[in-house]
């Protein structure tokens, strides 16, 4: 009997993660603490699918597909909620949510057309940062969730600045400090998807030319 990968282990994490993200969209504009609580812990549940796929031996390119799309989609509902709470702002979100659609999109195809199995399958004669990121996990989980977690603390600071801490008689909201430490991380995360982005093109343009080559020969 042949198996159904709908219902494969990491899957079905995949679909709690739209579940969550869904009720955390929900709660942007009213409930801070309900809506951050439910992004979070989709973002958590990222981490953990992945590894249910290798345990069980149920890695597939639909999970895969599904993975990458919750999680362009989610950060996208995200960035667009912060437009709204930052409208002067808007311009740099709009940005934001281009390349990181853009530059995943475009990589996911050039992975393809390549010959990977998976966008993360980088080829290791390829560009060093992308290596890096792609084949450490300790760097892919630090980039994503600072990444994220910076953009969850810009939207919590729009509704309160969070518990207020006391540090060489200096106080400030924790909020306000999470946003402050981890917009380096996102900074590098979206320098990565700009290299992303040129090395894919780079790469999809090379396969045409040798095309072209093959065929005018």
């Amino acid at each position: 009997m042949a198996e159904n990968v709908f219902l494969f282990i990491p899957n079905i994490i995949g679909y709690a993660r739209i579940v969550l993200a869904i009720l955390s969209f929900y709660f942007m504009p009213t409930n801070c603490v309900v809506a951050a609580s439910m992004y979070l812990l989709s973002g958590l549940l990222d981490a953990f699918d992945g590894h249910a796929a290798r345990y069980f031996n149920q890695s597939t390119m639909f999970g895969a597909m599904l993975d990458m799309l919750t999680d362009r989609c989610v950060t996208t509902a995200l960035l667009v909620m912060l437009a709204v709470f930052y409208p002067r702002f808007t311009f740099v979100f709009q940005l934001l949510i281009c390349l990181d659609i853009a530059s995943h999109w475009i990589h996911v195809q050039s992975s393809l057309l390549k010959g990977g199995a998976s966008h993360k399958k980088i080829d290791l004669s390829g560009n060093f940062f992308l290596r890096i990121y792609y084949h450490s996990r300790v760097v892919l989980f630090i980039m994503c969730a600072g990444n994220e977690l910076f953009f969850c603390m810009l939207y919590l600071v729009h509704f309160t600045s969070g518990p207020v801490l006391s540090v060489a008689g200096s106080t400030f909201g924790l909020w306000v400090a999470l946003a402050w430490l981890t917009l380096p991380i996102c900074i590098l995360k979206q320098s990565i998807s700009v290299i992303q982005l040129t090395v894919a093109c780079i790469n999809t343009a090379s396969l045409d030319e040798n095309e072209r080559v093959r065929v005018n020969k």
